[in-house]
């Protein structure tokens, strides 16, 4: 087959491809070639090498599989990125001074993207392997596979080389039409696709996003130290939240938008293009902290069924909630707050102690006398010496 007539069934192809992907909900599609984003790699061992993803472990085991689409499956010719916006309708700093409620991040408002990503990615992946057995000219036996943020893939740097937007100074992806709002998924496969150029980086002199951390978790522009970072404290960290950081984390209980907020690209996204299941459900939009801090095992779980939430587990909820509830000078959540000083987990039973010292100096100093010689968990009895120094956040 000549190289016109090869690029004529392409070019068929792939606007057959954007169309069908627009039709499942994707507002973005570009196509990448699989050696695409080669410095990636680098970038990424660097990183690692730093410490800078903290106890995310399953970023280091599968490290070179990572570096490149090739090494996750040889077979792959192109990646299709895709973008699915759940840009939302409502400021996400509106809740950033509201001391009796938590926030959280936008994107585990509605239902768990995994679910709804991956079932379209699914659905167009069908479409193309049987599109390409109907052509003749391609000759059928297309291999695909579809990833949505559970596999070791560079979606960002994917995306940026497929035309879909850029790595932005907060190292998430920016689109001009979607701002940051937009859910990642790829499809690899190994039909050879016209690819589309790079994406050219629009972030300029701005640094909005770099001022906008409250915890400084970024060292330097595109860089991000995943130690310091909310989103990484709040749901990936398992055991007691840094005490430097705890102040800054203000009323997120879970992940943050905030270096996403502020980026002026925004103000193009439209929450009218938003897949209809990431609408917000009520009870997570504006969650109330004392509520969140009287969550049983049983209790979380019927609250963030479907969510992308349920992972964290109640224990490490409840601990976001007691930082939140530390941080909001609000002394009548103090009720709430002492019970917890019994919780069976020790991370809670640390951020309770810190929270309680916050919100009732009084009470806190009378249990800290009764408790601290009996509490068996060296965290917590350090938490009872620490959160009785004047400098304890």
């Amino acid at each position: 087959m000549g190289s016109a007539s090869h690029d004529s069934i392409n070019s068929r192809l792939t606007a057959a491809l954007r169309e069908e992907a627009a039709r499942l909900g994707f507002v973005a599609c570009g196509i990448a070639r699989a050696d695409a984003a080669p410095e990636s790699a680098g970038r990424l061992r660097a990183w690692l090498a730093d410490g800078a993803h903290g106890d995310m472990l399953w970023m280091e085991t599968r490290s070179d599989e990572r570096a490149a689409p090739a090494a996750l499956w040889p077979d792959v010719r192109s990646v299709v990125m895709l973008g699915m916006s759940y840009a939302p309708k409502e400021d996400p700093m509106r809740l950033a001074g509201a001391a009796d409620t938590g926030r959280i991040s936008v994107y585990a408002q509605g239902q768990d993207y995994h679910d709804i990503v991956k079932k379209a990615l699914k659905a167009l992946a069908r479409w193309l392997v049987e599109a390409a057995r109907r052509d003749p000219a391609i000759g059928g036996g297309v291999g695909v596979k579809v990833f949505v943020d559970t596999a070791p893939v560079m979606e960002k740097p994917l995306a940026e080389a497929a035309g879909i937007g850029w790595q932005g100074k907060h190292t998430n992806l920016v689109s001009r039409r979607h701002g940051s709002w937009l859910f990642l998924g790829a499809i690899m496969t190994t039909l050879d696709l016209e690819p589309d150029g790079p994406h050219a980086n629009r972030c300029g002199s701005c640094d909005a996003c770099q001022r906008a951390c409250p915890t400084d978790a970024f060292p330097a522009p595109y860089r991000l130290d995943a130690r310091r970072c909310i989103s990484y404290l709040t749901i990936e960290h398992k055991g007691p939240i840094p005490a430097e950081l705890r102040a800054g984390i203000g009323n997120h209980v879970y992940g943050c938008d905030d270096c996403l907020a502020v980026c002026p690209w925004n103000r193009f996204a439209v929450a009218a293009a938003a897949n209809r299941a990431f609408v917000p459900r009520a009870e997570l939009a504006a969650p109330a902290l004392d509520e969140l801090l009287g969550l049983d095992d049983a209790g979380f779980r019927q609250v963030f069924a479907g969510s992308p939430i349920k992972r964290i587990g109640r224990d490490r909820m409840v601990r976001n909630a007691l930082i939140a509830a530390g941080n909001s000078a609000d002394g009548a959540l103090a009720a709430r707050v002492a019970p917890l000083l019994d919780d069976s987990a020790p991370v809670v039973r640390g951020a309770a102690i810190w929270a309680l010292a916050r919100l009732d100096p009084a009470r806190f100093a009378d249990e800290r006398d009764r408790r601290r010689t009996r509490e068996e968990d060296a965290t917590v009895r350090e938490e009872w010496a620490f959160s009785a120094l004047p400098c304890a956040g």
